[in-house]
């Protein structure tokens, strides 16, 4: 069995960690908080991102911002101080494509190979298997990890030159946006309609107009479920912005992620830091808010 180096052991981090011990992988842990659940679950915490690098086969990491990325890798105590020629360092956290490809050129000056990753899914999907990971870059070293990644995820998908994956996430995550303002929209309307909640939830759920979404937010929305947060707000926005870009660089109309930006832009003071289900709000008229 590989021995994985993992750095940002966080919502997506820590179920993927999980399974990979169960696996029988040995796994080194570093994130900047607390390490208590990953070491429960019988990982082995380490003092830094150079520290897991050195003892590990490959480096797995999942960071929330393109300043985290960069510490990781070329701070003092960063991956590319410890990586080891032909070691393969996978970045699973959305950057923008030309900031996460520089990564390549810099490791590669060790022989290491970076490639492009995204986790497509909640942190619940992901601990139950049923999220999608995206790899893509240099294919032998994706046809690697292709067992490895199966044993967090059912569906492991090569997608192609490095940068693929990135964009297929935004892709993914237009839609994911849509669907959950949809989701909050009809279910907005849904809620006051006189009809049983559950049954509501249950047909359409099943039916022709049912999502991963809004089966797993239809009931989180009627129980104002919001905490905790499964799905960032802001991060939701960040990706229909990015997707706001690529559509019109490539010259195709965006008018519809346009009009649910608005919608987002103007929630968000409203949402803060619960789950981003908590849109339904911005359906709901303000008296009941205030109630």
């Amino acid at each position: 069995m590989e021995t994985i180096g993992f750095i940002g052991v966080g919502k997506i981090g820590l179920p993927i960690c999980k399974h990979l011990i169960k696996a029988g992988h040995k796994v080194l842990g570093y994130r900047r908080g607390s390490l208590a659940e990953f070491e429960a679950a019988g990982g082995t915490a380490v003092k830094s991102p150079a520290e897991a690098t050195a003892q590990s086969d490959i480096v797995f990491t999942c960071l929330p911002s393109d300043e985290a990325l960069e510490q990781v890798i070329n701070g003092p105590n960063g991956v590319k101080s410890a990586v080891k020629p032909g070691q393969i360092v996978v970045e699973f956290g959305s950057h923008a494509v030309p900031f996460k490809k520089a990564f390549v050129a810099s490791l590669a000056e060790k022989g290491a190979v970076f490639l492009d990753g995204e986790v497509g899914g909640t942190p619940g999907m992901v601990e139950a298997k049923k999220g999608v990971i995206f790899l893509s870059g240099d294919k032998p070293a994706c046809d690697r990890l292709m067992p490895i990644a199966r044993t967090f995820a059912d569906i492991t998908l090569f997608l192609g030159p490095f940068g693929s994956s990135t964009t297929v996430k935004v892709i993914n995550n237009i839609l994911v946006g849509m669907h959950i303002a949809g989701t909050a929209q009809a279910m907005a309307i849904g809620l006051r309609a006189g009809v049983d909640n559950d049954l509501m939830i249950k047909a359409i759920a099943n039916g022709s107009g049912g999502s991963n979404q809004f089966g797993i937010r239809a009931p989180w929305m009627a129980a104002r479920k919001f905490m905790p947060q499964q799905g960032s707000a802001p991060g939701l926005a960040h990706y229909l912005e990015r997707g706001q870009e690529l559509g019109k660089e490539l010259g195709v109309d965006t008018t519809l992620i346009d009009c649910l930006l608005d919608v987002f832009h103007r929630a968000l003071p409203e949402i803060g830091e619960r789950d981003v289900a908590s849109i339904i709000e911005f359906f709901e008229p303000k008296a009941d808010k205030k109630g």
